[in-house]
């Protein structure tokens, strides 16, 4: 049995063009799940897998667009691929913007679907790896005392060491200590390295 691909969700309220869609990836080694409604999407369990979603744009109750704007707003990475009949230039630079990965009228060619999704599941992939990246740094951060933390910020922000001790009011080797299980903690190296885990970790750096 060939190993799955990728995860493709499908919400689609013409069924024919969900099965024939589920037929065709699947056929392509992709694992799919098809939804007639983009409510059953949202409410379904998703795989912590590299996945995409194509998409209807026009859908009974919950349409595409509006559901691209709720899966932003709860965090939801699943990039998506708009398709629909009946779309229009300004509708799809909106999808665009907000990360869609491609905009496709109906009928679509079958290889610029898979090329589609194909996109969208490295995408995801690399999504994956991002998100993992910044779980192990938040872990790492968890780590650290409060004072840590704070020297963690103040060094991240380029201030030498008897800066940061001035600043507390407390002795320069106080300051090397905890700088030192800053370091150890957070698995850097350099100064550059913490400097970069502080960013991609989104922490709002001190004015020096």
């Amino acid at each position: 049995m060939s190993k799955s691909r990728g995860m493709v969700y499908v919400v689609d309220d013409d069924t024919s063009i969900c099965r024939a869609l589920s037929l065709l990836l699947t056929s392509c080694d992709f694992t799919v799940a098809a939804f007639s409604r983009a409510e059953d999407f949202m409410s379904a369990r998703h795989a912590n897998i590299p996945s995409c979603l194509v998409l209807d744009v026009n859908l009974p109750g919950l349409n595409g667009i509006a559901l691209q704007e709720m899966m932003a707003r709860q965090g939801l990475q699943i990039p998506i691929i708009f398709v629909t009949a009946c779309g229009n230039i300004p509708m799809s630079v909106k999808a665009m913007k907000e990360g869609a990965v491609d905009f496709l009228p109906k009928p679509f060619v079958d290889t610029e679907l898979i090329s589609a999704i194909e996109r969208a599941v490295e995408k995801n992939k690399l999504q994956h790896v991002d998100s993992a990246e910044l779980a192990e740094i938040q872990r790492r951060i968890k780590t650290l005392s409060p004072r840590e933390y704070e020297v963690f910020c103040f060094v991240a922000a380029g201030m030498l060491n008897k800066q940061i001790a001035f600043k507390r009011g407390t002795s320069l080797q106080t300051i090397k200590v905890h700088r030192g299980r800053v370091m150890q903690k957070m698995q850097a190296v350099t100064v550059t390295e913490l400097i970069d885990l502080a960013r991609k970790a989104g922490i709002a750096i001190p004015l020096v």
